[in-house]
């Protein structure tokens, strides 16, 4: 039982962080976006479409997989001391 509480909960809390921070470093993704198109505009292109092109572009690129390693990680870390723990 204890272990199907630290699963349920060890999940809420994971989801929490990578919500948290997925919504942090699209923030500040959006942010560089914006600056970069204010300091050198695009022609044929308004502020809003080049951002969310951009941000279309961050969606389809490595950084939001890498986010996953927030659920892998600490999965591995606490199955690894689990196990090590009933084997010994």
């Amino acid at each position: 039982m204890g272990l199907v509480r630290l699963v349920v909960f060890g999940f809420i809390a994971l989801s929490v962080i990578y919500l948290s921070v997925s919504l942090y470093s699209r923030s500040v993704r959006r942010e560089k976006l914006e600056k970069q198109y204010d300091e050198a505009p695009v022609d044929g292109m308004t502020r809003k479409e080049y951002v969310e092109k951009g941000i279309a572009a961050y969606n389809s690129g490595l950084r939001p997989k890498l986010l996953l390693l927030i659920y892998v990680v600490p999965t591995v870390i606490v199955a690894a001391t689990v196990y090590i723990t009933n084997a010994n």
